[in-house]
C-alpha cells in the first residue's frame, strides 16, 4: 500500500461553504483557523521572498 492509496482527509474548512448551519462558536473557530492559516502563509511568503532577495543580491555582485 502506498501513500496514494490512502484516503485523503477532507478539509475542515471549505471556502464558499454555506455558513448558515454553523453556530457562533463554530464560526469563531473557523475565523481563528483561517487567521492561523493566513499567518502561516504570510510567513512562507516572507521566507521565500528573503531567499529570492538573497539570491538576487548574490548574483548582482
Amino acid at each position: 500500500m502506498s501513500f496514494e492509496d490512502l484516503p485523503k482527509k477532507q478539509p475542515d474548512i471549505a471556502i464558499g461553504e454555506n455558513l448558515d448551519l454553523h453556530s457562533v462558536a463554530e464560526l469563531e473557530q473557523r475565523v481563528q483557523a483561517l487567521e492561523s492559516e493566513i499567518a502561516r502563509t504570510r510567513a512562507a511568503i516572507a521566507a521565500k521572498q528573503a531567499s529570492k532577495d538573497a539570491a538576487d543580491a548574490f548574483f548582482r555582485s
